[in-house]
């Protein structure tokens, strides 16, 4: 029995000997924590010069670029999280950054830049194009930008925003790992008495960052002193001061529409029975060639008569009337894109404005196209200087804002310019076959508030229509003409019909047959503008502007008076 109990005994053992190991293994491969280490250059998804960013607290898509040791972001990931106001123009090899008060220019490649102080040195290649990708590098951008950054080896880590973190010490040496769990990929060691920033607390395994800007996941169990402390802003960084010039109240202007240098003579004629105007706006100016030329009506007699009269006088640059009187085309887009151009415009028309004595230039600049967005913007923030330095009030006039027109940047508009005028008009328009209230009181009220939405309303200006459009339906054809309200009465008297009021648009409308043509008529009248000028004291704007001279009549200016000194 003996000899048969102890190979059975010793069999059982090393099959107990064997299963122990098996489940002690089985247990250390459970229970022990994995050496394996991720690969950083994946965890990044860098490789080469590429470093990944980090803004805040998430890595971002875009990559930036390490070249002798000086950290570069592309121009598009700079006007996305860090600074808008960088601009490139690509045909001359400009690098451009327009303050308040001068413009800093580079070329491209160079490692000098020009400023109010002359030719600087910046020590470092400041921007270049690599793969038709324009790179800026960070310490320039800085110069100019509220913000701070530090760079590690695969990484560079950026601040733009202050305020409070969680932050905890590591109670012993341990790992930050790619993922929660004692089995996933080593990041980052830290050691006992490191501080981590708590970025998401969980049940067990928190996500956190080191101090060289490291993301992953800890156990719990090795955080001890959590605390909330505030972090400290940049100190090297001053904002612009965008001074700007107001007028005393509400600002009343009226534009005088002159299509030769004999509509000056007009001046005493148009102003006549006006009333509470404190503006005139001639429209001398306009776009005459593809170099940054324009062509002008000017008269200083007129100046100096409008202010005889008590009148400040902001001349009109527009991109169109030239091509309108002569049908030769100009490019806006040619003359707005090149820096030489661009700025040959703005010197001029500032030039002419001081030469004349003007008060102010009046910018009006229509349909031009998303691609001449930047280009404008430009535009405006070089003229803007010369009109800060000039006394010289800047007023830009714009469509109603819309998504599709975004590109007019009222926001930029209202850092910017002295005053953002909203012509609060052609809702439905000459030519759009598309008959229709010319600025119902939705249409206006909506412009209002979006625009008071990315303007100080203290320098916002509605422009109101002086005239609307009697439309013709014959068929599928549909024509239309213009009345002003100092024709209306007339025009009604002629029909010997009276208009009723129209509660959704807030305006007086008739409709009626002539044969197999259908006529009808959204009036502009005192009691349309009424309603508007109600609409713009509700919302403590800036001011009001007419389209135009001579069309309105005494009841409406007797309302602008009473807006304007309420």
């Amino acid at each position: 029995m003996k000899k048969k109990f102890f190979p059975v005994l010793i069999a059982l053992i090393l099959i107990i000997l064997i299963a122990g190991i098996a489940v002690g293994s089985f247990l250390v491969e459970k229970y022990s924590y994995s050496k394996e280490r991720a690969d950083l250059n994946e965890y990044f998804q860098v490789s080469g010069d590429r470093m990944a960013i980090i803004l805040q607290d998430d890595m971002l898509e875009e990559k930036a670029v390490l070249k002798n040791g000086i950290c570069y972001f592309d121009l598009a990931t700079i006007h996305q999280y860090l600074n808008e106001i960088f601009y490139v123009d690509r045909a001359e090899n400009l690098l451009l950054y327009t303050t308040a008060t001068e413009i800093i220019q580079s070329d491209l490649g160079g490692s000098t830049y020009n400023d109010a102080s002359g030719n600087q040195d910046a020590g470092y290649v400041i921007g270049f194009v690599e793969n038709d990708t324009v790179y800026i590098a960070a310490e320039f951008v800085k110069r100019y930008t509220n913000f701070s950054y530090d760079i590690y080896d695969m990484h560079i880590q950026i601040y733009n925003e202050w305020g409070t973190r969680q932050v905890a010490e590591i109670k012993k040496n341990t790992q930050i790992r790619l993922k929660g769990g004692i089995k996933s990929p080593i990041l980052s060691e830290v050691k006992a008495g490191d501080t981590v920033e708590l970025l998401e607390r969980m049940e067990t395994w928190s996500r956190v960052k080191s101090q060289d800007s490291i993301i992953g996941y800890i156990e719990n169990k090795f955080l001890i002193n959590e605390n909330t402390v505030s972090e400290t802003p940049v100190t090297d960084y001053t904002a612009p001061d965008y001074t700007s010039i107001a007028m005393d109240g509400k600002v009343s202007l009226g534009w005088h529409s002159i299509g030769g240098t004999g509509g000056n003579a007009t001046l005493d004629s148009m102003i006549a029975g006006t009333k509470g105007m404190n503006v005139i706006a001639p429209t001398w100016f306009s776009m005459n060639d593809n170099e940054g030329g324009f062509r002008s009506f000017a008269s200083s007699d007129y100046v100096a008569r409008a202010h005889s009269l008590g009148l400040k006088v902001w001349g009109v640059l527009d991109n169109f009337n030239y091509k309108n009187e002569t049908g030769t085309d100009v490019d806006s887009f040619a003359v707005l894109s090149s820096t030489t151009r661009r700025q040959r415009l703005a010197q001029g028309i500032a030039d002419a404005a001081v030469s004349l004595g003007l008060d102010g230039i009046n910018i009006d600049f229509e349909q031009l196209g998303a691609d001449c967005g930047e280009h404008f913007v430009q535009f405006l923030r070089e003229l803007s200087i010369l009109c800060r330095s000039n006394n010289l009030v800047l007023s830009i006039d714009n469509y109603v804002p819309f998504n599709f027109n975004e590109y007019y940047r009222l926001d930029i508009q209202g850092q910017i310019a002295d005053y953002v005028i909203i012509m609060g008009y052609d809702e439905h328009w000459h030519g759009s076959g598309n008959p229709g209230s010319v600025a119902s009181i939705n249409y206006v009220s909506n412009g209002i508030s979006k625009t008071v939405e990315k303007v100080p309303a203290k320098k916002v200006i509605n422009a109101l229509p002086f005239y609307t459009i009697v439309w013709t339906t014959e068929g599928t054809t549909v024509t239309d003409e213009y009345l002003t309200i100092a024709r209306t009465p007339e025009f009604l008297s002629s029909l010997g019909m009276q208009p009723v009021w129209d509660e959704e648009t807030c305006q007086n409308y008739l409709e009626w047959t002539e044969g197999n043509k259908l006529r009808n008529v959204w009036l502009e009248d005192a009691e349309s503008i009424r309603v508007k000028l109600n609409v713009m004291n509700t919302n403590n704007i800036g001011g009001v502007a007419v389209w135009r001279l001579g069309y309105g009549n005494q009841a409406v200016w007797e309302l602008i008076n009473a807006y304007v000194n309420s």
